[in-house]
């Protein structure tokens, strides 16, 4: 394992582990101190294989719980809120400490849905994490539960992990529960019930198996195969597996087969491409001159200030723009790194000016091709 010295790990493969409530609190008695110790154990040790891990996890609520010693849960929202504020304080604490033992440093990420959909918000989520695991720390994110009713009233943690997935576009989501997997009836029920080891993500037939006539409602299946497809979106692929089952993480990065692998149907690239062409509409135009249109067609480069002519709408930073020649043909569309009153600032200048001419600089391009799909 990793000897206490914090690496810097730059653009490594990300897996989002999620790991739920009833896992971590032993089906409702409080922490499972040991459980918890040993996937964290499993996520150090993808971290010294190089896989850079986020953990998104459940249990705040419960945690207040068992530090108020409180026995039945509460029902009033504002009770719910303060227990997930007292637990997130556990709970994290518990994290460090296990983490540390493997030379590891844990950051706590809070996020609400409004921060992802957000795109400024998005764009300044996205950085932090980015640079939290350039520094080899483990993110432990959860839904801001003290502010965040969704949460609390539905369980939403799956579909939080799906959106960090898409925010860094992750390899993969694990999805720790207490079934082995998605199976085609409920197993609690029926004995002839058969585990789906393979799918893909999106189908919509698999709803059906994981809520519909309730198949698999209580049991929280319907949003862990909606989040897979939240996840392919970006081209992660998910696997829903029991976290009961011994070195499931380690064997998931030995390629042995567990759970239920739902297969994402495009490439990263090719999704994140899909997703910022079709499924948002623009905020504003950039003119490019004919060179920026050759780079970008061309070479697949990033959009510099330098190749920017006019800047047309009122955008915020984080929204999405269409880059149109002198011509007015539509090049290129992306999520733009400054609003339109800077952007009005830095057009035409090399990158290496913004600094001087805004006071300050965000990004060195106006819009990264990762964050671009060119038409």
């Amino acid at each position: 394992m990793t000897n206490g010295v914090q690496k810097q790990s730059g653009n490594r493969p990300v897996w989002i582990v999620k790991i739920g409530s009833a896992l971590l609190t032993g089906d409702g008695e409080g922490l499972d101190r040991d459980a918890i110790c040993d996937w964290v154990r499993q996520m150090a040790y993808l971290q010294e294989q190089g896989i850079n891990t986020v953990l998104v996890s459940s249990g705040a609520v419960a945690a207040g719980m068992q530090r108020m010693g409180w026995t039945q849960r509460p029902h009033a929202l504002y009770q719910l809120q303060a227990a997930a504020a007292i637990g997130q304080m556990g709970l994290v604490q518990l994290y460090e400490s296990a983490f540390q033992k493997y030379g590891l440093h844990t950051a706590q990420i809070l996020l609400t849905h409004e921060d992802l959909s957000n795109r400024n918000r998005y764009l300044n989520a996205r950085s932090t994490l980015r640079e939290v695991l350039k520094l080899n720390v483990v993110p432990v994110v959860n839904e801001n539960d003290s502010v965040a009713i969704d949460e609390i009233r539905f369980g939403d943690n799956d579909s939080l992990a799906a959106m960090v997935a898409n925010l860094l576009e992750a390899e993969r989501l694990v999805i720790l529960t207490d079934q082995d997997g998605l199976f085609d009836a409920d197993p609690r029920h029926d004995d002839k019930a058969k585990l789906i080891p393979e799918a893909r993500a999106g189908d919509t037939s698999l709803l059906s198996l994981a809520g519909g006539s309730g198949r698999f409602g209580r049991g929280g299946m319907l949003t862990k195969v909606q989040a897979a497809e939240r996840a392919a979106r970006s081209g992660a692929d998910t696997y829903i597996v029991s976290g009961r089952s011994k070195d499931v993480l380690i064997r998931l990065y030995e390629g042995k087969p567990a759970g239920t692998h739902l297969v994402a149907a495009s490439g990263r690239v090719a999704a994140r491409k899909q997703w910022l062409a079709g499924h948002m509409q623009t905020a504003g135009e950039l003119v490019i001159d004919d060179g920026a249109v050759k780079v970008l067609q061309g070479a697949g480069r990033s959009l510099l200030p330098v190749g920017v002519t006019e800047v047309r709408g009122r955008f915020a930073r984080g929204e999405l723009v269409r880059c149109i020649d002198v011509r007015g043909k539509e090049i290129a569309r992306g999520l733009v790194n400054y609003d339109y009153r800077e952007a009005a600032q830095i057009i035409g200048a090399p990158s290496e000016r913004i600094e001087s001419i805004l006071g300050y600089v965000d990004e060195p391009e106006i819009i990264h091709r990762d964050n671009m799909v060119v038409l």
